[in-house]
């Protein structure tokens, strides 16, 4: 009972404080505020309450941040235990049974040591009787048991099999933006890293594109944040049908995505992004509930080529530069990093 008053009690507090922060009571704000009002997750009351001190705005940004760093977080580290504990206690299982099967095989190879030792020549018909039988009956015994085990081994394997499954799809999901569906900034930060050490010791190319999408925050703030997040998962879509397997998309972070191109020098870069621009550009937002056409997306991109002294940070930071030197001159273009800084970029 105290249970339940409580929960209601937190449930009161964090529709409260969404009314007072102007937070639209959806579902996945009422659980991030539950969350918070709960105090069960300490990194996302940290985050919160310099938020709420600071009197900063909860926008959509913020909230999916908040969600996509401390709920996701939270989420995989749990299923991850309970995979964990899973895995452990089947495997405790298993032992116990390998065990009992050990001490079952000993148990067989004595009974086989004494009837071979009670085996002689001056042995009436009704003892053979009875020493057969036993050798029959012991023999059964441990068939018996052995297919039993085999099942239960059988019955463990297939759930370690299932466990293992769950803790690839947990990885999965913690390495997925979970609103467009491709690599998120965890998943782009590994990758990225393994591309340059790859070409470092293959000598190979690896190139970045940072894009962003253009005049985002006036799609949010005219057509609402289900639109915005439309826009979104549209231009997430765009990109990835324009890379190859080996590449990756990522969500770098709010309207901003990244791209990996390994085995890619700068001007093949260059080319695939200026496609990809285009193709952006030729797709329509259209409003779902009424198939109201919303207008055009355009994105800005970046263009950065790996250098052999480069760190990840390094060439995101050439990248972003070459990005905002689209933005400045005018959006809707690509600019790469050997383009003379003082020439005037032509609109696309």
């Amino acid at each position: 009972m105290y249970q339940q008053e409580r929960e209601q009690a937190q449930a009161k507090t964090a529709l409260a404080l969404m009314g007072e922060c102007g937070v639209a009571p959806t579902p996945d704000n009422f659980e991030l505020f539950y969350t918070y009002a709960s105090g069960g997750n300490p990194g996302l009351a940290a985050v919160m309450d310099s938020i709420i001190s600071a009197r900063k705005p909860f926008t959509s940004d913020v909230l999916n941040d908040l969600r996509s760093r401390c709920l996701s977080t939270a989420r995989t580290t749990q299923a991850l235990d309970n995979a964990s504990l899973g895995i452990t206690a089947t495997l405790n299982t298993v032992m116990k049974k390998l065990e009992a099967a050990g001490r079952d095989a000993s148990d067989y190879g004595k009974t086989l040591s004494r009837a071979s030792g009670e085996l002689g020549d001056g042995q009436s018909p009704e003892e053979l009787r009875k020493f057969v039988d036993t050798l029959v009956v012991a023999t059964r015994s441990m068939e018996a048991r052995t297919q039993t085990l085999e099942k239960e081994l059988q019955h463990s394997s297939q759930e370690v099999s299932k466990l293992k499954a769950q803790l690839n799809d947990v990885r999965k999901e913690s390495l997925t933006d979970s609103l467009t569906g491709i690599a998120n900034r965890k998943a782009f930060d590994t990758e990225l890293a393994a591309s340059i050490e790859d070409a470092r010791q293959n000598n190979e190319t690896v190139a970045l594109l940072m894009c962003d999408i253009d005049h985002f925050k006036h799609f949010n703030d005219t057509w609402g944040h289900q639109t915005g997040d439309q826009v979104l998962r549209l231009v997430a879509n765009c990109m990835s049908e324009n890379v190859k397997g080996r590449d990756t998309v990522a969500r770098f972070g709010g309207e901003e995505f990244a791209v990996i191109l390994r085995r890619t020098a700068l001007g093949n870069a260059t080319s695939l992004a200026d496609q990809i621009r285009a193709f952006v550009q030729g797709k329509k937002l259209v409003k779902k509930s009424t198939g109201e056409i919303l207008g055009t997306i355009t994105i800005s991109i970046g263009v950065a080529q790996f250098g052999g002294d480069d760190t990840p940070t390094s060439l995101i930071q050439r990248a972003d530069a070459c990005l905002y030197r689209a933005k400045r001159g005018g959006r809707n273009r690509v600019v790469h990093e050997d383009e003379p800084a003082d020439v005037e970029i032509n609109a696309a």
